[in-house]
């Protein structure tokens, strides 16, 4: 059948299926009336072909087959389903949980935060309302006390002022709207802590519950609770997995059980204690996060106390991170509450799945049919095998992991929730695996056996065994969740929607408004410019590179350049030199006055003098 036709068909059987459900007085949601309509469709004992177009008198088979199991009340199977698709319906982790939790407080504070974050009061009546509007909020957003208690409104209303006082709603109004949002959580987050202080210090805290003490005493309460329903479960698995041991073993014993529908319900009551694993896991992690809050909060108590002691002023900045801090543990206990009361009603609503247990076998009748009968725990399976494992030389192109060669061992995603990969197909049991014995890895996949025979049988041939499994999953579609093989049905479900690997069943897929928008050439730019698109701009180029091939580059030398060449030389240039001597000295002396007298001549015969007129040197 082609997509659109097949869906466009089952959902016409889906409708018509619940139709008859409610004419026979059983109102039952889509979601499981469109799991049966995927169990009838698997199962090969109705010889329904989903390759081939579905006539009218397929059609009316299918309904009418959907319809018989719906209303067969005292088949464990359909109560399996039910408890599959209530699970998945209503389950929520700690995460899913406290988010939405978080969303149904701000719905129901948007109204009050609304009103305060756009308006714009002038008068002071106006400041007035919008004061008490604060106060309110502070109120509903910290979940201590109710609107009308009296009270608690004064608590509020003198912790608020002793931070914020009206004087400063002038400030507060001139803020952006996402500035005010943001300023209001902090008051709502600072009157918190302020009452918790008063209530610690026994001056207040109307309306506020003692959530430490009250958790104190649920979480042990509801661990116990868990735990008795726990064992409860597995003993009857035990039993119901003894008995259909001993009818393979005892053809007398096997004529003796057959009308009862004993796998069907190990099925249910191994489902039930895979869900009350889930939420027994949940409380001890809600037991430790509150284990963990006490301290914190008792450490942050002990230091607000030491800062504020008797002081009548103490600076902001000190004491605020303070208040806020015991808030933020405060909403922890808040949340440790939720998800108590949440888990709580889950163990509870489950238990009415496992009622018809009682109807099929009462106490009575099951001690009779275990005469005889040794029953065996899980835990004493294990041990039985512990000192057996597998030989890997026995195996050549099998992998075997063992926890002293494979690290994070406990960490392997084992197939088939932990159970015998052997005996699902062959003997229609659940049977736990031991992983001691080898795990075998195949595709990518990990398997454990009960036995090393088993696990001998099986790796022999793994895909044979492999099938087994899917096609006893077909024949009891409730396995389908419980051996975790959604994956490989959920092409045939009209709804299937899984919200994670852990969560199954049918939801519609969600459908939302929603536009994005990309940055402009976020990488570069990666445009070849030699790229031409023109066929004859390609051939002309082509045209020109096969001239060139043609072509020859030719070098000559002429005369004048023959043996020349430029040539360079680099001198260095003479630098100024100088040179030192002697200095010039004088001395004073007499100057030398000679005179020579009768140069002249004269009348008688010429006689020259020499007249010295130099003066002595001492006289100098």
């Amino acid at each position: 059948m082609s997509g659109e036709l097949t869906q466009s068909v089952i959902k016409r059987i889906i409708r018509q299926v619940g139709l008859e459900c409610v004419a026979q007085g059983q109102s039952l949601s889509e979601t499981l009336v469109a799991f049966m309509v995927k169990a009838v469709v698997l199962d090969p004992r109705n010889d329904f072909n989903m390759d081939q177009i579905l006539t009218e008198n397929d059609v009316q088979d299918l309904i009418q087959l959907c319809v018989t199991r719906l209303l067969d009340t005292t088949n464990p199977s359909l109560s399996t389903i039910k408890m599959q698709v209530y699970f998945d319906m209503n389950y929520a982790n700690r995460d899913e949980l406290l988010s939405e939790q978080e969303r149904v407080l701000e719905g129901k504070v948007a109204a009050v935060v609304r009103a305060i974050t756009e308006s714009g009061p002038h008068a002071p009546e106006e400041v007035e309302n919008v004061y008490q509007k604060i106060v309110t909020y502070a109120l509903l957003r910290s979940g201590l006390g109710s609107p009308t208690d009296v009270e608690a409104i004064r608590e509020v209303t003198a912790a608020l002022q002793s931070v914020f006082p009206q004087t400063e709603m002038i400030t507060f109004i001139s803020l952006s709207k996402k500035d005010k949002e943001q300023q209001l959580k902090d008051l709502a987050m600072l009157v918190t802590g302020i009452r918790l202080y008063n209530k610690q210090c026994q001056k207040g805290g109307s309306g506020i519950d003692d959530l430490p003490n009250i958790l104190h005493e649920a979480i042990p309460s509801a661990t116990r609770t868990l735990d008795e329903r726990l064992n409860s479960c597995q003993l009857l698995a035990h039993r119901y997995t003894a008995l259909l041991e001993s009818m393979q073993e005892d053809h007398h014993k096997h004529s003796q059980l057959s009308t009862f529908k004993l796998k069907e319900a190990l099925f249910n009551v191994r489902q039930y204690e895979a869900f009350l694993c889930i939420l027994q896991s949940n409380a001890i992690t809600s037991a430790q996060e509150v284990e963990s809050l006490d301290v914190k909060f008792e450490a942050a108590m002990a230091v607000l106390k030491n800062t504020v002691q008797d002081k009548t002023s103490i600076e902001s900045k000190e004491v605020f991170p303070l208040f806020m801090e015991l808030s933020k543990l405060w909403t922890g206990y808040q949340n440790e509450m939720l998800l108590l009361s949440f888990l709580t009603n889950m163990a509870d609503n489950l238990q009415q799945f496992l009622e018809i247990q009682s109807q099929l076998f009462p106490e009575e009748i099951l001690t009779s049919l275990l005469e005889g009968v040794t029953v065996k725990s899980d835990e004493e399976r294990i041990k039985e095998t512990m000192g057996t494992r597998v030989n890997v030389s026995d195996f050549r192109n099998q992998e075997w992991l063992f926890p002293e060669t494979t690290d994070n061992f406990d960490q392997l995603l084992i197939q088939y929730h932990g159970f015998c990969a052997h005996s699902i197909g062959v003997k229609g049991i659940t049977l736990p695996g031991n992983p001691a014995i080898g795990i075998l890895k195949h595709k990518e996949k990990y398997y454990v056996f009960s036995s090393k025979e088993a696990a001998y049988i099986f790796a022999q041939d793994p895909d044979k065994f492999i099938q087994l499994n899917v096609e006893k999953a077909k024949k009891y579609a409730e396995l389908i969740q419980l051996l975790e093989l959604r994956h490989q049905f959920e092409y045939l479900v009209p709804h299937a929607q899984a919200r994670n690997a852990k969560k199954d069943l049918m939801k519609p897929p969600p459908k939302c408004d929603s536009g994005t928008q990309t940055d402009t050439h976020i990488l570069p730019p990666t445009i070849v410019r030699s790229y031409e698109w023109n066929e004859w701009e390609l051939r002309r180029k082509a045209i020109k590179l096969a001239n060139l091939r043609r072509k020859l580059t030719h070098s000559m030398q002429t005369n004048l350049s023959h043996m020349r060449r430029e040539n360079f030389t680099q001198v260095y240039l003479p630098k100024e030199v100088g040179t030192q001597t002697k200095r010039d000295n004088s001395s004073d002396v007499p100057k030398p006055q000679i005179f020579l007298k009768g140069l002249r001549g004269g009348s008688s015969t010429t006689h020259m003098v020499t007249v010295d007129l130099t003066r002595p040197l001492d006289e100098t």
